[in-house]
């Protein structure tokens, strides 16, 4: 008689729980949710999910007797359970209402459903179709959506390339399911477009709407380079060799670091002398055993990144190298520049590495024409401004 009873008992508290949590989502403010189907709220990661609910409506199970429910076929107790919890949670999903008070379910010390995303970190797995609804609408309520993915990415190197360029407002008007639907979104894709959502959302989120003001989103690299950048602009003179390093260089090779392989980033710190002198592109192929042609298209990898990166920043750039130049002109004893216009022509060649341009080509008499791997590759040329 004593297990009858406390199945009774639990049968009470489960009916309680069903009719306070039906109550509520039958009131106004949820009318929005009430047609969509109760997969909506499931996460990746929930366990003894009621599979014969799921693809109902919440207005259908809203409307259904309890005890009709509980006789569905497959459900039972520990299902009911998750069934419940998934209620609380699309209690809790709506952001325009304060959480509701209602403990969690437990079975056996746990949880029997979690009641949102980790507390900590970017969690792939647990990102709903009702979380990606509140991510896209935070995209779109603070007019993020012309801005590339590219951007805000975390690591370009976790991003694939085809859709550095890829603006935000691709994804807003697709949910989950079209996403993962579509040709060539495979889930480290997809993965890499929920990161840049997540990232946005969670600086955005606390961010009111203010007529006055805006927020800027940058990469805290870029935004350091960008600040000094601008204020150097309208600051008479050049600054030191170690204001330079410090404030422009420094910064970028290390957003190098975070977005390219060790290959690219070991170039980008030769081409700048950061770890000894200046190397040329015939000295790096050789340092790194590779061909001249290759090596191109590394430092091409480089300019591919800051495009995407700092994409105001090849105007900001040239106007500051033109600046120093015409000030370094008019000095009795002109400060070293070689550096950091190295460093403008890292990140922002004047034209594509490897090919003709509208600069004018010096080329160094030691580097004609020579046999590398059995191929004859052109020798490598040195840009400088035309006069």
């Amino acid at each position: 008689m004593k297990p009858a009873k406390t199945t009774s008992v639990e049968q009470l508290q489960l009916i309680s729980r069903f009719e306070s949590v039906r109550r509520l989502l039958l009131s106004a403010q949820y009318a929005q949710h009430l047609e969509k189907p109760l997969a909506y709220w499931a996460l990746p990661t929930d366990r003894r999910m009621p599979l014969a609910l799921l693809g109902r409506t919440l207005s259908d199970l809203l409307n259904t007797p309890f005890s009709d429910l509980i006789a569905t076929p497959g459900i039972g107790q520990k299902k009911i359970r998750s069934f419940i919890a998934l209620l609380a949670r699309v209690a809790n999903s709506d952001p325009t209402e304060l959480p509701i008070e209602l403990a969690p379910l437990r079975e056996n010390g746990k949880t029997a459903i979690s009641a949102g995303l980790p507390s900590n970190g970017f969690d792939p797995a647990g990102v709903s179709e009702v979380v990606w609804s509140q991510w896209r609408a935070c995209v779109i309520r603070h007019g993020l959506g012309k801005e590339v993915l590219g951007r805000f990415a975390p690591s370009l190197q976790n991003m694939t390339r085809v859709i550095w360029n890829s603006p935000l407002e691709s994804y807003t008007g697709l949910s989950l399911s079209e996403i993962r639907s579509m040709k060539t979104h495979g889930e480290k894709r997809v993965q890499a477009i929920l990161e840049v959502f997540h990232g946005v959302h969670t600086l955005m989120s606390c961010v009111g709407r203010m007529d006055h003001l805006t927020v800027r989103i940058l990469p805290r690299r870029i935004d350091k380079v960008d600040t000094w950048t601008n204020r150097m602009l309208q600051t008479p003179g050049i600054p030191s060799n170690q204001d330079l390093y410090d404030h422009f260089v420094a910064p970028l090779v290390e957003q190098v670091r975070v977005d390219a392989t060790h290959q690219v980033s070991s170039l980008a710190e030769n081409r700048l002398g950061i770890l000894g002198p200046i190397t040329s592109v015939r000295q790096a192929a050789r340092t790194m055993g590779l061909t001249r042609a290759r090596v191109y298209q590394l430092l091409n990898e480089i300019n591919d990144i800051m495009s995407v990166r700092w994409p105001m920043g090849r105007h900001l750039v040239y106007e500051l190298r033109d600046k120093f130049e015409l000030e370094a002109a008019e000095m009795v004893r002109a400060p070293d520049l070689s550096q950091f216009l190295a460093a403008v022509e890292l990140f922002y060649p004047g034209s594509r590495r490897g090919a003709a341009g509208p600069l004018e080509f010096v080329r160094d008499a030691s580097d004609d024409r020579e046999e590398e791997d059995g191929v004859a590759w052109p020798a490598e040329t040195e840009a400088v401004a035309s006069v």
